[in-house]
């Protein structure tokens, strides 16, 4: 299996060697050197020759696809345009409770009641130190009069110490 394999393998290599060979006597033919100097400079002008058209069709070739792809963007953009600008519908709140969500996830076989507030403990409120101050301050604008003038300055710094 494994030589049959090897002769393939070997077979095939031979045939694009063989292809290669086909294709660059076509297309590349073998170059002849002449042995005086203006021959040589003739060769060179030839080449030179070649050279300037293969860069005038490549230039060429550049111009177009640059030109097709300015087209292409335009038609895009009239395409855009043409479409027109769509407005997008303003979204609405939809107010569900958690019971109402869970019936149209899991549908009505399922009878799933979720009270949220039923498993709440009851806290009550303490008094902290500052609402009392808050409440036992009273009317604010008493409390300015008194503190206004050096008086309710000297007040202020009696109560403090």
């Amino acid at each position: 299996m494994l030589q049959i394999a090897a002769t393939e393998l070997e077979k095939d290599k031979s045939r694009r060697e063989a292809e290669k060979q086909n294709y660059l006597a076509e297309h590349c033919p073998p170059l002849h050197i002449p042995g005086s100097m203006s021959e040589v400079q003739e060769l060179c002008k030839q080449l030179h020759a070649k050279i300037d058209a293969a860069e005038e069709e490549k230039y060429d070739m550049e111009v177009k696809v640059q030109k097709s792809s300015k087209e292409l963007e335009d038609m895009n953009q009239k395409l855009f345009d043409l479409r027109g600008k769509f407005k997008r519908p303003p979204l609405r709140r939809v107010r569900m409770s958690a019971d109402a969500m869970l019936k149209a996830l899991l549908g009505s076989k399922h009878k799933v009641c979720m009270d949220l507030r039923a498993n709440l403990k009851q806290v009550k409120k303490e008094d902290t130190e500052k609402e009392r101050d808050l409440r036992d301050v009273g009317d604010w604008r008493k409390n300015i009069e008194e503190k206004s003038g050096m008086e309710g300055r000297k007040k202020m710094f009696e109560t403090e110490s």
